[in-house]
């Protein structure tokens, strides 16, 4: 645990740690060509979805900065394998209306949003720890799509969907104000560079976004291993008029959210990690 406030001292590049969005930008393939470079096994219609997913598509009114980038990379043949026999299964296709979670998830009970869940270890661990709520997992990349679809079926896991699109367009056209029991934001892509800082998902109009479809009572979970990254998210949910600290600064690291291996090489090596947890206000 580590409650040290990183803007007293200087940033220095930590490992990574997380199995989120950053650590496997460069395994999802970038374009149609690497969708045709599936087994001949794999459906024409996966292999359109794979290809599609190169550039997650504008809803009406887009206007926002992406925060993901795609690269061509490797995906493995049980990922494909997954993405083929399970996305209709556990998947939600993204609409630009609002989803109704009783419907999606066959039950009524408290839903959490997770963004950018990676290849899905800590999402898988946190859903078989609470059954009593839905999770709805987006992500953009199809190896980390694959892989938590494996774990899905591997551990059996009902209370999880998957919706493979742009966060932010998901929250603002799919998410319902008021709605939200939590959000997990966990080690998002830092972009290290400041000229790349404008790429960062939490951003004020965003954190603004989310903070109206959390209700009144629910939280924001946040981490990161990039101490300049932390202090940026405390500044921008310490603005936010809807949302309050639950603590004075950064929060201990709770229970529900498991440490990664590399987040546990990272800590034995000293490498800061600094979590956040704010409560939506009334």
């Amino acid at each position: 645990m580590n409650t040290n406030n990183p803007a007293d001292k200087p940033a220095t590049p930590p490992v990574n740690t997380s199995d989120t969005t950053a650590d496997i930008a460069a395994a999802a393939p970038a374009s149609a060509a690497a969708a045709t470079a599936a087994p001949s096994s794999v459906s024409a219609e996966t292999q359109a979805a794979l290809a599609s997913t190169a550039h997650a598509p504008n809803s009406p009114g887009a206007t926002h900065i992406r925060s993901f980038v795609h690269r061509r990379g490797h995906i493995t043949q049980g990922q494909l394998a997954a993405l083929e026999r399970l996305m209709g299964e556990w998947s939600i296709p993204y609409a630009p209306r609002r989803l109704d979670p009783a419907t999606a998830f066959g039950r009524q009970a408290p839903t959490v949003l997770e963004i950018g869940f990676g290849m899905g270890e800590t999402t898988e661990k946190i859903a078989l720890a609470r059954p009593d709520d839905n999770f709805l997992g987006v992500e953009v990349f199809n190896a980390g799509v694959g892989s938590l679809l494996r774990r899905i079926e591997d551990s059996n896991i009902s209370n999880l969907r998957i919706i493979q699109h742009d966060a932010v367009e998901v929250v603002r056209d799919m998410i319902a104000p008021d709605s939200l029991a939590g959000v997990h934001v966990y080690f998002p892509d830092p972009w290290p560079k400041k000229r790349h800082h404008k790429r960062r998902l939490l951003q004020p109009a965003f954190v603004s976004l989310l903070a109206s479809r959390i209700a009144p009572g629910g939280y924001i979970h946040c981490a990161t291993d990039w101490e300049d990254y932390a202090v940026q998210m405390l500044e921008v949910l310490s603005g936010e008029p809807l949302l309050a600290n639950t603590v004075d600064g950064y929060a201990p690291r709770p229970d529900y959210r498991p440490l990664t291996k590399f987040e546990t090489r990272g800590l034995r090596l000293g490498h800061g990690v600094w979590d956040l947890i704010f409560k939506r206000v009334a």
